[in-house]
């Protein structure tokens, strides 16, 4: 059994943002072609070019940026959560609400510089942010490796 307390913060919730967003490839095409856009505006001399990629570039990270300040206000990540780690799933408590997510029914653990993710459906993730798990993160990769299946462990250390 692995326990943590966690206090999710603005900037863990923008990095889960981040790579959940990115990681579907219709927003990579999105930035793509803001690039493109700034890219054939410089060359041609076309400012409306130009405005329109940077448009893009910049559109969805700040909006995501925007959301992310919004949600870390919100009653849910005011208090720390407590994650506990078993051989039947994952518990997230706080106070004296608590939820549960059997190994079987999460979809996949992956993970950025900043946090480990572990997907208990197709959009929602449970966030480990690595500074507040220190140096649990090991046993952490340990623990969710010895569950999910090797297709659904995307961890880099």
């Amino acid at each position: 059994m692995l326990e943590f307390d966690v206090k999710i913060s603005a900037g863990d919730l923008y990095d889960y943002n981040l790579k959940h967003t990115f990681s579907q490839p219709i927003n990579l095409i999105a930035e793509v072609l803001g690039v493109v856009g700034c890219a054939y505006g410089i060359s041609s001399g076309q400012p409306m070019a130009i405005a329109i990629g940077a448009l893009l570039v910049v559109y969805l990270p700040l909006t995501l940026f925007l959301r992310s300040s919004q949600a870390a206000m919100l009653p849910a990540f005011r208090q720390p959560l407590h994650y506990r780690l078993d051989e039947e799933g994952l518990t997230v408590t706080q106070g004296e609400m608590s939820e549960s997510c059997k190994w079987e029914n999460m979809v996949k653990a992956v993970s950025t510089s900043r946090s480990i993710l572990l997907y208990t459906s197709r959009v929602g993730a449970t966030i480990f942010p690595r500074k507040q798990i220190g140096d649990g993160q090991s046993a952490l990769i340990q623990v969710i490796s010895e569950h999910l299946p090797p297709a659904k462990v995307r961890i880099r250390s």
